[in-house]
């Protein structure tokens, strides 16, 4: 299988991803709600926010323009070229592009950005 969709995806696990997030992205993302916005914006409530709205935070239009409403699907999708996926975007992260490394990241990001 190719793994190309998140429902084919192996099931994630949250503490690897955990690992993966103070690695590839805890640079310029804070995951908890009602932290501050570093390079990147503030994480919190990122499960069903669409693109571009957090408060306090200046995006590029793309991001802004996109406008799609992040969920397991999108953030797989994304995560996996996020230039591709927002062509435009300001964030300078290559992607991750092992199913499992996606799967476990947003298993963390689903229970860290509540």
């Amino acid at each position: 299988p190719t793994m190309s969709s998140f429902a084919e995806a192996p099931a994630g696990d949250a503490a690897k991803g955990a690992k993966i997030f103070k690695t590839k992205c805890a640079q310029c993302h804070v995951a908890e709600k009602g932290g501050g916005h570093k390079q990147g914006p503030n994480l919190g409530g990122l499960f069903g926010r669409v693109s571009g709205t957090t408060e306090g935070f200046s995006y590029s239009a793309a991001n802004k323009n996109k406008g799609v409403t992040w969920n397991e699907e999108t953030l797989y999708d994304y995560l996996l070229n996020p230039k591709k996926y927002i062509p435009g975007t300001k964030m300078v992260f290559a992607g991750l592009k092992k199913p499992e490394d996606r799967a476990d990241l947003i298993a963390y990001l689903k229970d860290s950005t509540k």
